[in-house]
């Protein structure tokens, strides 16, 4: 089964109906608030904060459990790096910290879809487009295939692996990652070819083209004019 682009999950809490903008800025503010305080006191009530968040989702618990398995295990590794090379204390700032960070973005990424986001992007982007140095459709378009292709990877990966043990080959790293490497830059090449074909994404001047309004007709004549009558 190929895995899903976003991790949005559809509801009515106050967290789907807040815009995405005001979320991706205010988890912006978080992260930046957080990197700033280095009190456990403070980093505690923070994570408490984000916690809720996530569970105002009201995600299924087997799938908040699924996306949250991966990094809380990374995050106990870091944690007892910081405890054996440096000290409890900072071990304890740098696990809420990121604890936080990291339930309050999926709370965010679980309640925004894909599309608004990369619409937010563009908005926030599109004022440097002056300068002539950013064309935001074109990094928006790069942002979504990068997403796109996370998912395409690991469906391509559990492909190969399944038709290689199928065959009873042996899961070699080096024959996984061959045919991996071959089967991405193909549909690369692909996808590639296919923006190129439609001209995507249009200069800034063809957008304001295309945004500006039509110019008035004026009507056209229903009857014969005064010099025609007389004439």
């Amino acid at each position: 089964m190929t895995p899903r682009l976003s991790l949005y999950v559809p509801g009515d809490t106050p967290l789907h109906r807040a815009p995405a903008a005001w979320k991706l800025a205010a988890l912006l503010l978080a992260g930046v608030g957080m990197f700033l305080v280095t009190s456990p006191a403070v980093l505690g009530p923070c994570a408490g904060l984000a916690a809720g968040a996530l569970l105002s989702v009201r995600t299924p618990p087997r799938q908040l459990a699924r996306h949250l398995t991966g990094p809380f295990v990374v995050l106990a590794l870091v944690v007892v790096a910081a405890v054996v090379f440096q000290s409890a204390a900072t071990a304890a700032t740098v696990g809420l910290r990121l604890a936080a960070l990291l339930l309050a973005a999926l709370a965010v990424t679980l309640t925004t879809r894909t599309s608004e986001i990369l619409d937010v992007l563009e908005r926030v982007l599109r004022p440097l487009e002056r300068t002539r140095l950013v064309n935001a459709a074109a990094v928006g378009l790069a942002v979504s295939l990068a997403l796109r292709f996370i998912p395409e990877a690991f469906h391509r990966f559990h492909e190969i692996r399944e038709a290689q043990a199928a065959r009873g080959l042996s899961g070699s790293p080096l024959a996984l990652l061959v045919p991996l490497a071959v089967r991405m830059l193909k549909s690369a090449e692909d996808i590639a070819a296919a923006v190129d074909a439609r001209c995507y994404p249009p200069p800034p001047a063809a957008r304001q083209a295309d945004a500006a309004p039509s110019p008035a007709r004026s009507p056209a004549p229903t009857g014969r004019t005064d010099e025609e009558a007389t004439g």
